[in-house]
C-alpha cells in the first residue's frame, strides 16, 4: 500500500527496518533491501533518519514502546504476565532477534539503558506494591523478581534446538507460567 502520508510511511519504515535488523543486524542490514520492504525509496529514508544506525535506535525505542503498552505487566499474576511475554515473543520472534543483534552490536550502552530504564522502573514500583499488599513474594527483591521474570518468559526464545527438545513446544508457555508463579507466591502464614 502506497501513500503520500509521511506518518504512516514512516511506520513502515520502522516495520521493515525492524525485520531487516532482526535478520542482519545493524551491520549486514542495507538501506535499499529495507527500504523496499516497506516500499518507499532508499532516499526517502534518510529523510527520515539520518544513517542506519538513528533508524536501528529509532526501531529499538519502539519496541520498548510497543511492549509496554502491548503487554501491560499484571502483578497480581506475574505467571499470566510471564505467559502473555512468551506469547508475544512466540508471535513476534523477529523482536527477540532484533533485541540480541542489539545487544551484540550495541552491548550495554548509554541510549540503551536510558530509553529502558523509565519501563523497567515502573514494573518494578508495581512488583514493589504488589509486594507491600502480600501478593507477591518479598523474599526476593523487585528487581530481581523483573529480571527472574523476564528470562522465564523469554528463555525458549533463540535456542537451539536440543534445549528445545527438553520441552513439548504445547507445554512450553505452561512451564514458563507455573514456575513463574511458585516463584513469586508469597510465603505461607
Amino acid at each position: 500500500m502506497r501513500t503520500r502520508d509521511p506518518e504512516t510511511k514512516r511506520r513502515q519504515l520502522l516495520e521493515a527496518a525492524l525485520e531487516e535488523f532482526a535478520a542482519y543486524g545493524v551491520a549486514g542490514a542495507r538501506v535499499d533491501r529495507l527500504a523496499k520492504r516497506a516500499g518507499i525509496s532508499a532516499g526517502l529514508v534518510y529523510s527520515f533518519y539520518k544513517n542506519k544506525d538513528d533508524l536501528f535506535e529509532a526501531v529499538f525505542d519502539l519496541i520498548v514502546e510497543q511492549t509496554v503498552t502491548a503487554v501491560p505487566i499484571d502483578a497480581d499474576d506475574l505467571g499470566e504476565y510471564a505467559g502473555r511475554l512468551y506469547d508475544a515473543g512466540t508471535a513476534h520472534p523477529h523482536v527477540l532477534r532484533f533485541v540480541a543483534w542489539y545487544q551484540l552490536e550495541r552491548g550495554d550502552t548509554a541510549s540503551r539503558r536510558a530509553s529502558t530504564a523509565a519501563a523497567m522502573a515502573d514494573k518494578v514500583a508495581v512488583i514493589a506494591d504488589a509486594q507491600t499488599r502480600g501478593v507477591v513474594t518479598d523474599r526476593i527483591a523487585a528487581p530481581e523478581i523483573l529480571a527472574l521474570v523476564l528470562a522465564l518468559a523469554n528463555m525458549w526464545q533463540l535456542r537451539e534446538p536440543e534445549f528445545l527438545d527438553l520441552v513439548e513446544s504445547g507445554r512450553r508457555r505452561a512451564a514458563v507460567v507455573d514456575a513463574v508463579r511458585h516463584l513469586t507466591r508469597p510465603a505461607a502464614p
